[in-house]
């Protein structure tokens, strides 16, 4: 039967196991049952009658990628949480293919769905119809490292202001003078914070405006972003740069040593996240650490309580990250570069 085997391929389980679950005929485990409801409800397949009664809520996990390793990391650790209060958490994330946030978005909303955590974007993102959805039907949602303010949703993050004031005050006890920032796209507001963030440290070094404008780019977050951002930081003059993500970090480094500079000896690198391998990447990475389980549980009780009737009015939860000290920052070189 198609459907089986379109159910059971997704499942990762026989059609033989599809069938005990839709007829309830033999034992199957808690967890391989939930993964064939969650199949059937991915498919667009309606649950037999004497499931209907039984069958867990959906959570969307809605992710703009997983080619940043920090969303797989908030995922795994979502996931394992949902699971443990009976929620049946479904994956959704753009791909190649043109699937879009408002696609998944309205593939939730035509099922069980109990509610939607947003990672690294927002309902925003789904655009104004299914966005208006959500809110007439009164979806809980929960939004972590928000792209935008969505103010009036709950909301998880970190202090990316003081996140950043960590990380140059830090290099600046190194002995670093011209610190470079390379952020997000514009108007992405974890990137807007960390700039607030430069912009109170510069200010507090008697910088005017118009002193350390320059030594800000903006970059998609991808290694090649990073890369591009680079050599217009260089001619200002750095000696380090603090830059909004791992990948764009990799990438300045990348092009440093294209350009022919060792780092940390000529330019010291700091990234965000502390994704994984940052600790075996050439040389180790300097990053300021998320709190991925903190957050991820902040992010899960706050769903759970707006599940259960409890109202969440612009409710803003922020956590301050770890500035984890390895090898891609030293002292600036004694000699300027030229």
């Amino acid at each position: 039967m198609k459907r089986l085997s379109k159910v059971a391929e997704l499942a990762g389980v026989s059609e033989s196991t599809v069938s005990r679950v839709l007829t309830g005929n033999g034992d199957v485990a808690p967890a391989t049952r939930d993964a064939v409801l969650t199949a059937l409800a991915v498919c667009g397949y309606e649950l037999p009658a004497r499931l209907q009664e039984k069958k867990a809520a959906l959570v969307g996990l809605v992710v703009p990628d997983l080619l940043n390793p920090v969303f797989p990391a908030f995922t795994e650790a979502l996931a394992g949480l949902l699971n443990k209060r009976g929620l049946v958490p479904v994956l959704c994330t753009r791909s190649t293919d043109g699937v879009s946030e408002a696609h998944h978005v309205e593939m939730l909303l035509e099922q069980n769905i109990g509610g939607i955590i947003f990672v690294g974007a927002s309902y925003a993102d789904a655009g104004p119809e299914p966005g208006r959805l959500l809110r007439d039907r009164n979806v809980p949602i929960v939004l972590l490292n928000a792209a935008d303010e969505n103010a009036g949703a709950a909301r998880v993050t970190i202090d990316d202001k003081a996140s950043a004031e960590q990380a140059l005050t830090y290099l600046a006890a190194l002995g670093h003078e011209r610190i470079g920032l390379i952020l997000g796209p514009v108007g992405h507001v974890p990137s807007v914070r960390k700039l607030a963030g430069f912009a109170a440290f510069c200010e507090r070094k008697g910088l005017a405006p118009d002193d350390w404008r320059d030594l800000v780019a903006y970059a998609q977050f991808s290694m090649e972003g990073g890369a591009m951002a680079l050599p217009r930081l260089l001619e200002a003059g750095v000696t380090a740069v603090v830059c909004a993500s791992d990948a764009l970090a990799l990438g300045a480094i990348r092009t440093a040593r294209r350009q022919g500079l060792r780092v940390p000896e000529d330019l010291s690198a700091i990234g965000f996240d502390d994704s994984l391998y940052m600790v075996a990447t050439d040389p180790p990475l300097t990053t300021a650490r998320q709190p991925i389980e903190a957050m991820a549980a902040a992010a899960v009780a706050a769903l759970a309580g707006q599940m259960e009737g409890h109202a969440t009015v612009n409710e803003l939860m922020m956590f301050d990250t770890e500035l984890i000290v390895r090898s891609s920052t030293a002292p600036p070189p004694l000699t300027p570069r030229g």
